[in-house]
């Protein structure tokens, strides 16, 4: 007699499964490079020489003379560095960002790592088998300075029924 094997899709957390308090480590790191920060600068229509201009800055004080990257993909990046374990497919909506901040800027060839507190969590009193999830998402340099912190808010699936919390798949 053949067994279908079991299989297990990647996907991130339903609603029951998130824990208030615990820190989820979302690795590997990720390189920036001079490429995605021009890149992500162009597209976004953000003309700042700080990003773009290596020789105007070298002449401003305060960074060593070196160019930033761009704060708005270091926080993309952080969201992003988290979404395979915890929204990927489970996520309805992203209900909005609160208490952004820079405290540390980022560099052409730095690494970026992030990690997510899950800050609490309820069930939907408007949207059945939903739940809201409050996030707080930091992102460390390789050195570990915190180069960014946000809090979301974010809609998430309940799991379907039956399917217990400790389930892959």
């Amino acid at each position: 007699m053949t067994t279908t094997p079991r299989t297990v899709e990647q996907r991130g957390l339903w609603f029951e499964q998130y824990e208030e308090g615990v820190r989820y480590l979302h690795r590997p790191g990720r390189t920036v490079t001079e490429t995605d920060d021009v890149t992500f600068t162009t597209l976004t229509m953000n003309t700042q020489p700080l990003h773009l201009d290596a020789h105007w800055a070298s002449k401003q004080p305060g960074f060593g003379g070196k160019r930033l990257v761009n704060s708005m993909w270091t926080l993309s990046t952080v969201v992003g560095l988290s979404v395979s374990q915890l929204t990927l497919g489970t996520i309805v909506a992203n209900l909005g960002f609160s208490e952004v901040s820079f405290p540390n800027p980022m560099f052409h060839g730095d690494t970026l790592y992030a990690e997510t507190v899950c800050t609490g969590k309820r069930l939907s009193a408007s949207r059945p088998g939903q739940g809201i999830v409050h996030l707080e998402h930091i992102g460390r340099n390789q050195h570990g300075d915190v180069v960014c912190k946000a809090v979301r808010s974010t809609l998430v699936q309940c799991a379907p029924a039956g399917h217990t919390s400790g389930e892959e798949g």
